[in-house]
């Protein structure tokens, strides 16, 4: 797991709605940046790692998490693309057509984290708002 600070004060949490708004903004930035749809999913995160540090924000890449079954602890954890001031779970894809299993596996995710929202980003969009799909933890 990678963690990577931003200039963002140590302790101070953005709620979610605002936190989601700039990371969508940032999904923004870099698809515009980098030129649209065509790169592989693991530069899309990259450059969005980098986008949420120039924007003060705490990221961690690459998430282990856990998984138990009955007490046990499996050998293969699950792995979130990236965890923004520990509270969003942001997912990028790099696909020319969305599956709703990226919302599903998502919502996993939250549930194992016990989060409250994740964000699917889906740059291989022509236009990256189209992509971009908020997953909320309900239960």
């Amino acid at each position: 797991m990678k963690e990577t600070k931003g200039n963002k004060v140590v302790g101070k949490l953005v709620p979610e709605d605002d936190l989601s708004h700039q990371i969508i903004g940032a999904a923004i930035e870099v698809h515009r940046t980098l030129g649209g749809p065509g790169l592989l999913e693991s530069v899309y995160e990259e450059a969005m790692v980098w986008e949420l540090i120039d924007r003060g924000l705490n990221v961690k890449r690459q998430v282990q998490v856990p998984i138990t079954y009955k007490g046990n602890q499996l050998a293969t954890p699950l792995r979130i693309d990236l965890l923004v001031e520990d509270l969003i779970i942001v997912e990028n894809k790099a696909m020319t057509k969305y599956n709703s299993i990226y919302a599903t596996q998502t919502l996993t995710y939250l549930r194992l984290m016990n989060l409250r929202l994740g964000l699917v980003i889906n740059f291989g969009e022509k236009y990256v708002k189209r992509g971009i799909h908020r997953v909320p933890n309900l239960y």
